[in-house]
């Protein structure tokens, strides 16, 4: 994703940590389900992914990049609602 141009939202992370200790912390749940999705479902199969909490920013970013990079339609549920990813756009309009 680096490569591609994606810069990660460092504000999400904890506060009293360095930068690179954030950059390990941003790989959340959602991130590591997207990814498996991406290694198992076969391509034009949309990756679903659920959640009992709200997506955080750095995620709602992230997943908009993957969806774009990789030409992938990504639906996450949290627990306030459904987010619909496409060609790097979310149907939250990003109101999340």
């Amino acid at each position: 994703m680096k490569v591609a141009g994606y810069i990660p939202v460092l504000e999400f992370a904890l506060h009293d940590v360095g930068d690179h200790q954030k950059e390990k912390l941003l790989w959340r749940s959602e991130k590591l389900a997207i990814a498996y999705g991406l290694i198992k479902m076969p391509r034009g199969v949309p990756i679903r992914v659920f959640k009992n909490l709200r997506v955080c920013g750095g995620c709602h970013e992230a997943t908009k990049f993957i969806s774009a990079i990789e030409k992938r339609e990504i639906i996450v549920g949290d627990n306030s609602r459904f987010h619909h990813f496409k060609e790097g756009k979310c149907s939250c309009g990003d109101y999340w």
